[in-house]
């Protein structure tokens, strides 16, 4: 697939408190589409509380390493598409969503927010796409990305995590049919 005369760098966002994906990708912006995935970077935060770290401070240390990665790899970049999280049912779940909603309040350039249904359906056609579809979905798209993988039994394999990557492309894809887009676009381009 050709890209159009006007390409430009996005970067997207997962975001989970223990495994933040983020993608930088191509964008065609005549067609509204990924040319070609560039980076993937997880970013993983292991819980370390324990007698001597309060729950709070590892909450703390988790969201600085997210913010960080985030402004490393939106340097030099315009714009990143985000699926941003919708809640949970329990209260450690939603201490977690207040985390990643604070870290992508923090984000140092402009963005575009989608939700996970969005993502999913755009992606696969469906809004309950499994994780399994989801990074088949991009890998298939995507081969030659940075994908993660592992060796098992003399074969290469991807492994389960590369679904915070697969979201992350999933954003920028689901991003690029908004309204939210297609207005920046117009300013910026046209």
């Amino acid at each position: 697939m050709g890209a159009g005369k006007n390409t430009i760098y996005v970067v997207g966002i997962d975001p989970a408190l223990r495994n933040f994906g983020f993608a930088v990708a191509e964008v065609d912006v005549d067609k509204d589409e990924i040319v070609n995935v560039v980076d993937l970077q997880l970013v993983k935060t292991e819980d370390e509380r324990g007698k001597t770290v309060r729950r709070n401070s590892d909450d703390l240390r988790r969201a600085k390493a997210h913010v960080k990665a985030m402004r490393e790899i939106c340097t030099g970049q315009k714009i990143a598409f985000a699926e941003i999280p919708v809640g949970s049912q329990s209260a450690r779940a939603m201490a977690s969503y207040g985390v990643c909603i604070g870290v992508l309040a923090s984000c140092p350039i402009g963005m575009i927010e989608v939700t996970p249904s969005e993502v999913k359906k755009e992606a696969t056609g469906y809004k309950t796409a499994t994780k399994e579809e989801m990074i088949e979905w991009a890998h298939n798209k995507f081969p030659d990305a940075p994908w993660l993988t592992q060796k098992r039994n003399g074969q290469v394999h991807l492994k389960n995590e590369n679904e915070h990557l697969a979201d992350a492309i999933g954003a920028i894809n689901a991003g690029l049919k908004t309204d939210q887009w297609k207005q920046l676009k117009s300013l910026l381009f046209i």
